[in-house]
């Protein structure tokens, strides 16, 4: 890999004015994929800066395990079971990642004989079986002697590139199989690293390139560890694209990029709650009812079982996603950065900044397009007619709000008053008695504001309330779940 070595590491790392990497930030991204020992379900999180891998992984392997499983008990698996919702999900975003089919993929693993050594919980034990060497069926090490996030302290950053080695693979079958055979190099010492640069060589760093609104911007920042936006919906969409909302705009003269199709998990962020950005239908109604929560500093996952949540998307829901592209203030943007200090992690956002009004507005002069976009009825004098009825004061615009109660008034969204709900944070210090667990809830939708339910006023429910603005969580812990 010595001829990608430095492409690599400018598009993921940038380049550090100091000359390198710290070893702290190295060290807390050199973790591999481990689930944890009493929610066999959930990966852990050992340091701050790796969620923006880790998050989205584990809302494939929920997704994979509580939708395609056959199990009722979508918290309990086998050390077998494990290995298999791993690799087929770390295998799915590789598939998603890739540009053309006709390309293959690219998996980076560790040069025959290169690999550090796989220590233990403790660090006083190590396996010496190469990291890149498939491991026959039931050859797992015991309890006691499994991979760990903190196994890197003779592992720098520059060692670690020097023993890289990347893998062609043409077909999707031969990929599952190779990355199957490498289950304990994706749960060792820098597993997470690995499968990054995996999914970056499969997608191609040029088409990367094409697709960050900023290619200054490393994937993580060499100075906080964050991860960057782009890389985030990279592995959500397979798309590197900087923005969250939907489609292409324009800015200036400059054309910056969004999600262009509904997303299989989804994506909420409590910046948008501070009105910092707005997050597109097309990840705030995924496929499927997980969704990854953003705050400033880190990134957890919501989810639910209730399909209905993640239903075709109703008249109502389009005619707001089509006004809102002909919003111009929408399409004022500007990208800033959010930089967490948190001990825990800090995630590097780079979010588009909107500053319309929730309700959103158009100039009545656009309002013609967007019924002929909605397929209603746009004859010039029912245009007119409509305009006079929606701006009697003559303003000039066109408010969101009353144009749906005009068009598509009570419309029953057809989410159940009430339904269960959960909370993941893969980091130990940021649960209850130090342990990552499921936080289980009920959640209320209930399409007006009854000061009669109202439960709280926390972070976790500010960011929900961006997907359901009238949403009321009752948890069964005695506090809220941490997004941070």
């Amino acid at each position: 890999m010595s001829d990608l070595n430095k492409e690599v590491v400018d598009l993921v790392w940038g380049r550090p004015s100091s000359g390198g990497v710290s070893a702290s930030i190295f060290r807390r991204w050199a973790q591999g994929f481990v689930f944890c020992e009493n929610e066999h379900t959930a990966l852990e999180q050992f340091e701050g800066g790796p969620c923006a891998v880790l998050a989205p992984v584990q809302a494939f392997i929920l997704k994979n395990i509580v939708f395609n499983r056959d199990s009722s008990n979508w918290r309990q698996m086998t050390e077998e079971e494990q290995k298999t919702a791993l690799c087929s999900t770390l295998s799915e975003i590789l598939e998603s990642a890739c540009s053309r089919p006709s390309t293959g993929f690219c998996l980076v693993t560790w040069a025959k004989g290169q690999g550090p050594h796989t220590s233990t919980h403790n660090n006083t034990q190590a396996q010496s079986q190469p990291q890149d060497m498939p491991v026959p069926e039931g050859s797992q090490p015991p309890p006691e002697q499994q991979p760990t996030a903190l196994a890197a302290e003779d592992l720098g950053f520059e060692q670690f590139h020097s023993a890289l080695h990347k893998r062609n693979i043409m077909s999707v079958s031969s990929l599952r199989e190779e990355v199957l055979s490498l289950y304990h190099t994706w749960r060792g010492c820098c597993g997470v690293l690995l499968f990054l640069y995996s999914v970056i060589l499969t997608k191609g760093i040029e088409n990367i390139k094409n697709e960050i609104q900023d290619t200054m911007e490393p994937l993580i920042d060499p100075v906080h560890g964050h991860g960057s936006q782009s890389l985030v919906n990279l592995l959500v969409t397979g798309h590197a694209v900087s923005n969250v909302w939907d489609g292409d705009r324009e800015c200036s003269g400059m054309k910056l990029h969004g999600i262009h199709e509904q997303a299989s998990v989804g994506f909420l962020t409590l910046m948008e709650s501070l009105r910092y950005c707005k997050v597109g239908t097309f990840l705030k109604s995924p496929k499927f009812p997980i969704w990854i929560l953003g705050s400033e500093t880190h990134l957890s996952v919501f989810f639910a079982k209730e399909m209905s949540l993640v239903g075709p998307e109703s008249p109502s829901e389009q005619a707001r996603r089509v006004f809102q592209s002909f919003d111009p203030e929408a399409t004022a943007c500007i990208s800033c950065s959010f930089q967490g200090q948190s001990l825990h992690c800090s995630l590097f956002m780079s979010l588009s900044l909107s500053f319309s009004p929730d309700n959103g507005f158009i100039p009545d002069s656009l309002l013609e397009d967007v019924m002929k976009a909605l397929d209603l009825v746009s004859e010039p004098e029912y245009v007119s007619l409509v305009k006079s009825k929606l701006d009697p004061e003559n303003l000039g615009i066109i408010l969101l709000g009353p144009f749906l109660l005009e068009f598509f008034p009570d419309q029953d969204s057809g989410i159940p008053d009430s339904f269960p709900v959960y909370h993941y944070n893969g980091l130990k210090q940021s649960n209850h008695n130090e342990r990552v667990e499921y936080v289980e809830g009920t959640a209320l939708v209930l399409g007006f504001e009854d000061p009669m339910v109202r439960t709280d006023d926390t972070p976790v429910k500010r960011c929900l309330q961006t997907r359901w603005p009238y949403i009321e969580l009752l948890w069964t812990t005695d506090r809220s779940p941490s997004l941070n």
